[in-house]
């Protein structure tokens, strides 16, 4: 359910209000257990988002720090690939069986057959 909530500080671009309010939404769904509210629960969930989205803002334009600002696309890249190396992402073999000359004996196709890589997520 947290698994949207990213580092929003010390970013070029600086982090925009939708990141800081979807941030604030994934942590007040986390801490209530709603993915979506009930119709009683609705006014006291927008509120709380309301709430933590501007605390959020205040703490990342309060914060400071001497390292230089971090490229977004260059931490997406790097995100993806920690990603893809801890989910085992492989080009993956699929064996094809064919008949040989004289059709008596089946063996695998060549090594460069039936590869296929799998969907990669876009993030």
């Amino acid at each position: 359910m947290c698994r949207n909530i990213r580092t929003l500080f010390n970013y070029d671009p600086p982090a925009t209000d939708e990141e800081v309010r979807a941030s604030a939404t994934q942590f007040v769904r986390k801490l209530s257990g709603f993915t979506k509210p009930s119709k009683a629960n609705e006014e006291a969930f927008e509120r709380a988002v309301v709430e933590v989205s501007g605390s959020a803002r205040r703490l990342l334009d309060s914060l400071v720090t001497n390292a230089s600002p971090k490229n977004r696309e260059e931490e997406a890249r790097k995100r993806r690939a920690r990603f893809l190396a801890s989910h085992h992402w492989r080009p993956i073999r699929i064996p094809h069986r064919r008949n040989d000359a004289t059709g008596s004996r089946r063996r695998p196709c060549p090594p460069s057959a039936g590869l296929r890589v799998p969907f990669l997520p876009f993030f």
